[in-house]
């Protein structure tokens, strides 16, 4: 059996991928989150993929987890008919007037607060800077922009201001549209876009903990509104997806690799999973190969011990769907096997029971080269912490509950299976390892630690234990 990949992959879904069989062959070679795009598709469409993941999950024995992505508060063009070819130095007007019929090389805006957004100077990118036009003079209805770049302007772009977020709000009608749908389909994590404060949040967590929905919240670092806010976002969000597209559009390009650099640590450092999301194999879309660049670039998210790299519009959209996750899979894998050599133990002493328990397995492990760590959990919490520490080895999770299996999916270096839960430990102990022998993970003779509670004087006492099978 090939060695586990650590790093997890997400994949979006759509049109290319909608399929039973397409995401059953994905989820079997290795998809390990799908996300769902709130911008694209109706809930009918969306619920179909649903219902394919669950039937995959229950008929196969694959843990692929369900991540629903908001929409946000997007800023697009009008349509456009037919489109606008622009050379540098031509003029653009966009519109809040809403009018039948515009004037050549007008266009009309979506959010009419964009005129009190936008300042003489600025600079509006349409798809993240296809296309860049400087802001020359403004009026009540209209802005007036000249192009910096040769392009052509089609209908429904997304625009930015370079180095501003829009004051707009965090959860949009159709975001909260979107949650209710999550939340009776019961995914697993959603993805809340354009987060600028904990504030929005804090308002999703508390909305989902009234209903009694299990669901996680990602924020989506997109904004620079967010930047100043990163400490107290990451503190209160369940994880963090870093995605540099509109990141890179309101500000300077050359900050997003610093800024994920930051962000991947300060989640490592919090014990929150972190997501790498945009353009990773962009240029396989089209192409049945990567750019070298690109191949890079997921190099350097696995070395920076990401929880997940993503994939777009290469999965959604793309012409090579599975050859893009077999790219991302290889890669991945690679890099962990050399990352291993110097790989250390990254977490600080807490002083606190648990995360030095799970601190203890880890340096067990390493110490000791065993061959796996196993963690008996019954809310996931103990593998989470040992996910944290950054172990050679992989992370295999027992657990009692479906939900909490799926949700680990999204954790570094765990794999979680469930197992029933007996009143005396040992015997759940032995069923995981039976399991795992079944499946050829172990062998008999090999090293393992394990991460459970013993009955001692009526009470369950939290361990540490060296074993070999």
């Amino acid at each position: 059996m090939s060695t586990m990949r650590k790093t997890k992959i997400v994949c979006t879904i759509g049109p290319r991928t909608e399929t039973y069989e397409m995401l059953k062959t994905m989820a079997c070679r290795g998809m390990n989150i799908a996300r769902l795009n709130m911008s694209h598709g109706d809930h009918g469409w969306h619920a179909q993929v649903i219902h394919h993941l669950k039937r995959i999950n229950r008929k196969v024995g694959t843990t692929v987890a369900i991540l629903l992505d908001t929409k946000g508060p997007e800023i697009r063009t009008g349509d456009v008919n037919p489109d606008i070819p622009l050379k540098k130095g031509d003029s653009l007007t966009f519109t809040i007037r809403r009018e039948a019929v515009l004037e050549p090389h007008c266009v009309e805006v979506s959010y009419d607060g964009f005129i009190d957004d936008v300042s003489v100077g600025d600079t509006i990118l349409v798809d993240g800077g296809m296309i860049s036009l400087e802001v020359i003079n403004k009026t009540a209805l209209d802005i007036l922009c000249r192009s910096l770049d040769e392009g052509l302007l089609s209908s429904r772009r997304h625009l930015n201001i370079r180095g501003k977020s829009a004051a707009l709000p965090s959860i949009t009608e159709k975001d909260w549209e979107d949650i209710h749908f999550g939340i009776a389909q019961g995914v697993d994590f959603i993805a809340l876009s354009f987060v600028k404060t904990s504030a929005a949040i804090v308002e999703l967590q508390d909305y989902l903990q009234a209903r009694k929905a299990k669901i996680d919240v990602i924020a989506k670092i997109e904004s620079a509104d967010a930047i100043p806010h990163l400490a107290e976002i990451i503190e209160v969000a369940d994880g963090v997806m870093i995605a540099r597209g509109d990141l890179g559009a309101e500000l300077p390009f050359e900050e997003v690799p610093h800024l994920q650099e930051e962000m991947a640590r300060r989640c490592r450092q919090a014990g929150k999973p972190v997501i790498v999301a945009t353009h990773m194999l962009e240029s396989m879309i089209i192409n049945p190969t990567p750019t070298r660049a690109e191949v890079t670039d997921i190099t350097w998210a696995v070395l920076q011990e990401v929880d997940c790299t993503m994939l777009s519009g290469e999965t959604a959209t793309g012409k090579y769907p599975l050859k893009a996750l077999e790219v991302m899979d290889g890669v991945a894998r690679r890099t962990e096997q050399r990352q291993q050599l110097d790989l250390k133990v990254r977490v600080e002493a807490s002083g606190k029971s648990k995360p030095e328990i799970a601190r203890c397995a880890a340096i067990l492990n390493n110490n000791l080269q065993a061959k796996a760590i196993l963690v008996f959990t019954r809310r996931g919490l103990m593998a989470v912490l040992v996910s944290g520490c950054r172990p050679n080895a992989p992370i295999y999770a027992f657990t009692n509950t479906s939900h909490v299996r799926r949700r680990l999916a999204i954790y570094w270096g765990v794999q979680a299976f469930i197992v029933k839960f007996s009143r005396a430990p040992e015997t759940t102990i032995c069923r995981a390892l039976e399991l795992l022998t079944g499946k050829n993970i172990v062998a008999p003779g090999d090293r393992v630690i394990v991460v459970s509670d013993i009955l001692a004087g009526g009470r369950f006492v939290e361990t540490v234990q060296v074993r070999i099978i």
